[in-house]
């Protein structure tokens, strides 16, 4: 993987030493990714490091792009990039949207039209028209390490195939979080 500055990092140094949740988005201009990045934007660092678990987003363009995306999604935990989708490939994570599925991520804020009208604006007025990886590639979400140890894989059907955050943060060991603006209830 190539991280902000352009510098080649072992996929195995992010999940050797300690476990590791590690995204993988479709591109950087998919307004399903966007949003689901914007939540995992929300997972507390003290959350993370009570767990010792670290929290990655990998992405398939050009590593130009990591700064620019985690500036839009307020993303501040470790993100980097595999041009040649090489990961996923070797994950088996599909091509092309998978039709017969009907699942939404509960991230996923934006309906079709709207989010898709916003990516394309996204592509227009970036410095170079660019859509910032394969657009017909899907994603994932794992959960790896320390060592060889894979605890959660799931490869996403579609762009609205997102595992729920919290569910991964569980699965990892980590604090959940609310991602609603909506006061929590208590029952006693």
């Amino acid at each position: 993987v190539v991280d902000a500055d352009g510098r080649s990092i072992p996929f195995r140094a992010l999940y050797g030493e300690q476990k590791a949740i590690v995204v993988f988005v479709r591109h950087f201009l998919c307004y399903t990714c966007k949003e689901y990045v914007e939540d995992l934007a929300k997972v507390p660092k003290s959350f993370l490091q009570e767990a010792n678990v670290r929290l990655v987003v990998i992405g398939q363009s050009s590593y130009h792009h990591i700064k620019p995306f985690c500036s839009l999604t307020g993303y501040t935990h470790e993100m980097y990039v595999d041009p040649q989708r090489e990961i996923y490939k070797a994950f088996g994570m599909r091509r092309g949207e998978g039709n017969n599925v009907s699942v939404r991520s509960p991230h996923v804020k934006s309906n079709t039209l709207l989010g898709s009208i916003r990516s394309m604006w996204r592509a227009m007025t970036g410095p170079a028209f660019d859509f910032q990886g394969d657009p017909t590639q899907q994603g994932g979400a794992l959960i790896l390490g320390p060592g060889n140890e894979v605890h959660f894989l799931h490869l996403d059907k579609n762009r609205l195939d997102h595992v729920p955050i919290n569910t991964v943060l569980q699965l990892a060991g980590v604090k959940t979080v609310n991602f609603t603006n909506k006061p929590q209830i208590i029952d006693i």
